[in-house]
């Protein structure tokens, strides 16, 4: 074979790049988890001073499921899991109005898993510590992006030089401001808060939740396997976006309190266990929608790129299935970010766009908004587990959950990368 031909046949495996991952939530570490396996050398960099392990309980549904099993993580998340019987909703009394089993709840179908998001974060960095570098209580400060790679300052003063950087650091993604701009460019408000945190299991709940409704509220407590607490949490609507920080944890508890302000049952009791919650959140449920995701050798990842809100119940798959996708492209792509941002976006961004859609009728269900249409929910809920109707009405919950779970193709990297290596 003639000199000239040679450069076809360099397809066996992609030279080292460098990249850095803002943010070491679950998109973080997944990506850099992938990428190590490939050959690349990621650094992630976290402003909390360590691993965070609070939040709610998040699902692994269809494609997601797949991602895990390819990421070998599949078996610890089941070993993890929530394992909830079910769930009740309850009047001002406490009295039980209905209760339903979890299936019909979360719209499972065989084989989905749920997980606390804690547990996760903590498989997939136990998964990577000791390949990937970790800065904790660090965050990016400035980018600057000359074409041939990114100069990085970090808050902490250090400089360093990147091939790529990936913003993995959520809906408030300051990657995205450094990059993009203004948060106020992409991000839709759907019109109601949530907030979640951990307290004492006062109900004595056990693989259970409990929800009680109000107009335009909703309140949830539950505890999961293996767990002696509980999580409080409350989805309230408000016609316009409230005037708060988004780190300013005071103010935060304080818009809680006001929402609930004089509602009964164990509201109260509830929202005075914020004051000494450790892992506290408060957040509009809001998309994110942009017309790229990269921008020359930066791109995003997860709630940074495509926030499809807790409504969606996605977020989390989709944030895997994403850092799966991106892993494997600049892979395929032997490391060309151009031709793989091009790919990962065009995999993703149809089954992102539906899930955000699915999002934005879930938010209206959530936080019904007079009372008449609370007690018809009621009624359905009370009366729904005696129907002989039941199973096809819990079939098609589970159907359309499951088509948005399944709206992203995957595709088999490492194939791809021998039949390419055979052929040439």
């Amino acid at each position: 074979m003639s000199h000239a031909a040679r450069p076809a046949m360099t397809t066996a495996k992609p030279a080292a790049k460098t990249v850095l991952i803002s943010g070491a939530s679950i998109a973080g570490p997944a990506l850099a988890l992938q990428l190590h396996r490939h050959g690349f050398t990621p650094t992630v960099v976290e402003r909390a001073p360590e691993l965070r392990t609070g939040g709610y309980k998040v699902d692994i549904r269809g494609t997601a499921i797949e991602v895990c099993r390819r990421m070998g993580i599949l078996d610890e998340i089941r070993a993890n899991s929530t394992d909830m019987e079910g769930g009740s909703y309850v009047d001002a009394g406490g009295r039980t109005i209905g209760e339903l089993p979890a299936e019909i709840f979360g719209g499972r179908a065989d084989g989905d898993d749920e997980i606390m998001r804690g547990e996760l974060a903590r498989i997939l960095y136990e998964r990577t510590r000791d390949d990937v570098e970790y800065l904790f209580d660090d965050s990016v400060a400035a980018l600057h992006d000359d074409g041939d790679g990114v100069d990085v300052t970090f808050e902490s003063g250090t400089r360093r030089r990147f091939d790529l950087v990936v913003g993995a650091d959520g809906m408030h993604s300051h990657t995205r401001r450094l990059a993009f701009g203004d948060e106020r460019r992409f991000k839709r408000y759907l019109g109601a808060y949530i907030s979640i945190f951990t307290a004492p299991n006062h109900l004595g709940l056990k693989r259970w939740e409990t929800y009680h409704a109000l107009p335009g509220k909703l309140v949830c407590v539950y505890s999961s396997a293996g767990e002696t607490s509980a999580k409080n949490s409350f989805v309230f609507r408000s016609p316009e976006e409230l005037p708060y920080h988004h780190r300013d944890f005071g103010a935060q508890k304080r818009v809680l309190s006001e929402a609930f302000a004089g509602d009964g049952w164990e509201i109260p009791r509830l929202i005075g266990h914020a004051a000494d919650a450790t892992d506290f959140y408060l957040d509009s449920i809001s998309l994110i929608e942009m017309d790229r995701w990269s921008s020359g050798r930066v791109v995003l990842l997860g709630d940074a790129a495509h926030c499809a809100s807790p409504a969606s119940g996605q977020g989390t798959g989709l944030a895997l299935t994403g850092a799966y996708v991106l892993a494997g492209e600049l892979a395929a792509a032997q490391g060309d970010h151009r031709v793989a941002f091009e790919e990962y976006e065009r995999v993703m961004r149809p089954g992102v766009e539906q899930n955000q859609r699915m999002a934005e009728g879930f938010v209206k269900e959530m936080t019904l908004d007079t009372k008449w249409k609370i007690a018809l929910r009621m009624f359905m809920v009370r009366t729904l587990p005696k129907t002989p109707w039941k199973n096809l009405i819990a079939k098609k919950i589970r159907d359309d959950i499951q088509k948005a779970a399944n709206a992203v193709p995957l595709k088999d990297y490492e194939a791809s990368k021998t039949l390419r290596t055979t052929a040439a």
